[in-house]
């Protein structure tokens, strides 16, 4: 059976799941990204890049973002900016043929 958009956004529960998962995926990643800002200026053991880079992989992205531009925090290294831009769009891309799948 083949499955519609207009079918999977009839499944409230699934866009619902998928927003929470954002939102807290997100959540989680400006507090570490507020975590490590702070670790930085108090001369603190800090968080590798590469577990910052998998929060964003995994969805965290958008909190990764916003504390990039709020706190200042990572936004003025290019080698961790550009890593991070291609962690967005592989999550991205799997989001998207997730959704493919999904709609057949």
């Amino acid at each position: 059976m083949r499955c519609t958009i207009g079918a999977m956004f009839s499944h409230p529960d699934l866009l619902l799941a998928l927003g929470a998962g954002y939102t807290a995926l997100s959540l989680l990643t400006f507090l570490v990204y507020a975590y490590d800002k702070a670790a930085a200026r108090a001369g603190r053991r800090r968080v590798p890049e590469r577990q910052l880079l998998v929060l964003g992989l995994l969805g965290g992205w958008p909190g990764g973002w916003l504390a990039q531009q709020l706190l200042r925090h990572k936004s003025a290294k290019p080698t961790f900016l550009w890593r991070f831009w291609i962690s967005v769009g592989l999550h991205l891309m799997a989001l998207g043929l997730g959704w493919r799948w999904l709609a057949g």
